[in-house]
């Protein structure tokens, strides 16, 4: 929004030009949903607290959880919020890519919310029943899909992209919206899993989201994209510009979602923040990659995989309890060494997920 009042500007006095560079906008996009996260966090808690909107927590789980009834949640809406202001104040309106990202972004907050809602405020254990939840990200997950693939400009925008190998591009057809479905929806509720102790899911969601940020703006450059033997998608650079705005609210989230948390983001921040990374890393043609980077979201969902199949086959866990943080919990590490320590994880994945730009 404020490009176009740049633009602009920039007939009056030139200086204004410097406002074109994705790079300064990116980081106006951090510096921007950093202040709003930092800025309405306290008035967003003391007003989920008058409205006892809190956290229930399950008796059969960890026992140092119970102290955490009550806690509010939902906070994943300062998150949405946070987002969705800086992108629109800096990002460039006219690219399709960021009317993609931000509107499955809504869509999944708004499912998450509902969800939310029916749990905390109706006080329905169930929230929004399962069917209808996957039925919504499904809409949601095709809807972007099939509006990526139909508008595709260039082949390099609907092939996969291995990496460690040079020039390996695999034409997808339709099946691009197969894999794009799955990407989006797996990964929402990947990090909706992940999503169990303080602060474990946003700061893995901040790193990724920083990582497919150089992604974007990698691939969306072309002399770059071509030195490095990787996709080259015109117009997804724009996307520095949200995953920046993910970032600063991500952090400024955390500055109170930290242990111990005062507050929550509940699956309205959790289902959005996972599917907008899914739409993002498919955009940027980096899907393995991002499997790689999200590796803690990954072995989460796993591990609830597991633990159903292995119960429904052989009436035995193999977990003491899923997601596997809960696991480690129960074994009897504290709930911040299992935060830091899924950190760590992450930061060598991420690091790891970059280092393939070379090791092709």
């Amino acid at each position: 929004m404020l490009l176009w009042l740049f633009e602009y500007l920039q007939s009056f006095a030139g200086g204004f030009a410097v406002f074109q560079y994705l790079t300064l906008r990116a980081i106006l996009g951090v510096l921007t949903a950093l202040a709003i996260s930092m800025l309405l966090g306290p008035w967003m808690i003391r007003k989920l607290n008058l409205l006892q909107i809190g956290q229930a927590v399950r008796d059969d789980g960890p026992q140092s959880h119970l102290s955490k009834s009550g806690t509010p949640t939902m906070g994943g809406t300062l998150i949405l919020a946070a987002i969705f202001i800086s992108s629109l104040l800096w990002a460039d309106l006219n690219n399709r890519y960021i009317w993609v990202v931000l509107v499955v972004t809504a869509v999944f907050g708004a499912v998450g919310w509902v969800d939310d809602y029916r749990k905390v405020v109706e006080k329905n254990s169930r929230g929004l029943p399962a069917k209808w939840k996957y039925f919504w990200q499904s809409i949601a997950g095709l809807g972007a899909a099939v509006f990526l693939y139909s508008t595709a400009q260039v082949p390099a925008e609907t092939q996969l992209f291995v990496p460690f190998f040079k020039n390996v591009a695999l034409d997808l057809g339709l099946f691009y919206v197969v894999l794009t479905y799955f990407v989006i929806v797996g990964s929402s509720n990947a990090v909706n899993l992940t999503d169990g102790l303080d602060g474990l899911a946003i700061m893995p969601t901040v790193m990724v989201g920083s990582a497919l940020g150089i992604f974007a703006y990698l691939v969306g450059h072309a002399e770059f994209a071509n030195y490095l033997n990787i996709a080259s998608v015109p117009g997804s650079g724009e996307l520095v510009v949200f995953c920046a705005a993910l970032v600063g609210a991500g952090l400024g989230f955390l500055w109170f979602n930290t242990y111990p948390a005062q507050v929550f983001m509940g699956d309205v921040g959790a289902l959005a923040l996972g599917a907008a990374l899914g739409v993002v890393a498919v955009i940027v043609r980096h899907e393995i990659v991002f499997f790689i980077m999200g590796g803690v979201f990954v072995m989460e969902t796993v591990s609830v995989i597991l633990q159903v199949g292995s119960y429904k086959l052989t009436g035995r866990r193999i977990f003491r309890m899923a997601p596997l943080h809960h696991h480690f919990e129960l074994k009897g590490w504290p709930e911040p060494r299992v935060i830091v320590r899924f950190w760590i994880i992450t930061v060598m994945l991420v690091l790891f997920g970059l280092a393939t730009l070379k090791l092709r």
